[in-house]
């Protein structure tokens, strides 16, 4: 049986599942395919999970530090077992809401392997696609546009063989039932950072071994260095400008023993275990590409501005495509790709607009250019900073670290980049966000009024900042 549709997406995650709901909004007749759960990595491996354990982290934080709150408590601990259920818990909640999504639009559900066919009897064109359903059966769908919504999957670095036991992913560390009491993370991004902050809060001992000279490489410098600060402060320890050598891991009874390359000397690091987080790559074999004209370069779908292929009626999105590898984007790639076939002109996405957030504690949180990218363009950049010592409700909250920065363009005062490391500073970036939207000025920024006492008046006395005129700073 061949199924006619108008558009096939291969790939539940934010971006296949939001460009079907976008798609059977516009009248298409839609169907998923999808070869584990609808919500894709992050909902069931990625953002929501880490983030409920982060939370039940930070809550774990709050009450060991309880006395300072005036709050004294007895007997403190944990039952990791029932951190993971309040996590699975959430995760099921959301994903029962997907599920409602697609039957809300009338959106058909192929759970399976979808790979693309070439030209066949079937369609004179490539882009037909064979679903192998769980059950070991197959089905043909023949539609006029296809959508690629692959996603990615955990790098790994050459002679690190994942194992599951002691050589993780954050896939497995996802599932502890038990902490381990001391961990080596390989990268400090955005999911080494989160894994470093997340078990340090619960009492693990925590070492991060980064490439790079700095954490987060790709936030602005002074963010970088004012999270080493306060991880120092943790006793997290942070080696950077460190190159980790695969072959010199030893696994035995009770832990890893690794080494790395520092300053032309060897490091000898040991643990329980060891967390692999250098990044993520493309999903892009064995979903029939090899059948198509489809180009991939470097291991991602080579795309224009409307995430067109070069097969123009076949679409691809998301992590597959390489750039922000981020839910949010690809979602907004779904929704673009989606208005292009149906011919509504949409607006090609500006990635400089685009929001990024990292769940460690502190948050850090920016929009736009840093300070030495601003430079590198060429403008001329003055900049504004205010701290958050110096904001009541940041007092009030206990978490007076980090701070709010501005880079604006000196000649016609556009703000450029807005970079936060402070607490909830991933809800405040919003703001910061409409602002680059907007095309707003400092001025425009500092002459919002914010409520007080709230940790939203940083905003505004960063963009005061600027010109030298911070009320509280």
């Amino acid at each position: 049986m061949v199924e006619e549709l108008d558009l096939v997406i291969i790939g539940g995650g934010p971006g296949g599942y939001v460009a079907a709901v976008k798609a059977a909004q516009l009248g298409l007749q839609v169907a998923v395919v999808e070869k584990d759960k609808l919500g894709g990595t992050c909902l069931h491996k990625g953002c929501i999970p880490s983030k409920a354990l982060l939370r039940s982290a930070e809550v774990y934080h709050t009450l060991k530090d309880s006395e300072a709150y005036g709050i004294t408590t007895q007997g403190l601990g944990y039952d990791f077992l029932k951190v993971q259920q309040r996590k699975n818990k959430i995760v099921d909640q959301l994903y029962k809401g997907v599920q409602h999504l697609m039957k809300q639009g009338k959106i058909k559900v192929y759970e399976g392997i979808g790979r693309l066919m070439g030209p066949s009897i079937f369609s004179p064109r490539a882009g037909a696609v064979r679903v192998e359903t769980k059950d070991g059966e197959q089905e043909i769908l023949n539609p006029k546009q296809v959508i690629i919504a692959t996603g990615s999957r955990p790098k790994t670095l050459p002679g690190l063989t994942i194992d599951g036991e002691y050589v993780l992913t954050s896939d497995e560390a996802l599932q502890f039932e038990k902490l381990p009491k001391s961990i080596v993370i390989v990268g400090g991004g955005v999911i080494g950072v989160e894994w470093a902050s997340l078990l340090n809060d619960f009492g693990v001992e925590v070492t991060v071994v980064e490439y790079a000279d700095r954490i987060l490489p790709f936030e602005d410098e002074e963010i970088s260095r004012e999270l080493a600060r306060i991880f120092k402060k943790r006793k997290i320890s942070v080696h950077t400008s460190a190159r980790i050598l695969p072959d010199t891991l030893k696994k035995g009874t009770g832990g890893i023993l690794i080494e790395a390359e520092k300053n032309g000397e060897r490091v000898q690091f040991t643990a329980e275990k060891i967390l692999v987080s250098v990044g993520r790559e493309a999903v892009v074999d064995n979903i029939g590409l090899e059948s198509t004209e489809i180009v991939v370069e470097k291991g991602i779908i080579k795309v224009n501005e409307y995430y067109q292929t070069a097969e123009s009626h076949i679409y691809a999105i998301g992590d597959v495509i390489g750039g922000l590898q981020l839910a949010h984007v690809a979602s907004h790639e779904g929704i673009i790709a989606v208005e292009h076939m149906a011919g509504q002109n949409p607006h090609p996405l500006n990635y400089t607009m685009v929001p990024k957030a990292t769940y460690c504690r502190p948050e850090v949180a920016s929009v736009g250019l840093t300070e030495a990218e601003a430079k590198e363009k060429g403008y001329q950049v003055k900049t504004g900073k205010f701290n958050f010592r110096a904001n009541g409700k940041a007092l009030v909250f206990g978490q007076p670290d980090g701070f709010i920065k501005m880079v604006v363009d000196a000649k016609t005062n556009d703000l450029l980049g807005i970079h936060m490391i402070g607490p909830h500073v991933t809800d405040l970036i919003s703001e910061g966000t409409l602002a680059r939207v907007l095309d707003a000025t400092p001025w425009e920024v500092a002459n919002t009024i914010h409520p007080h006492p709230t940790l939203s008046e940083a905003v505004g006395e960063a963009a005061l900042a600027v010109e030298g005129k911070a009320i509280h700073g």
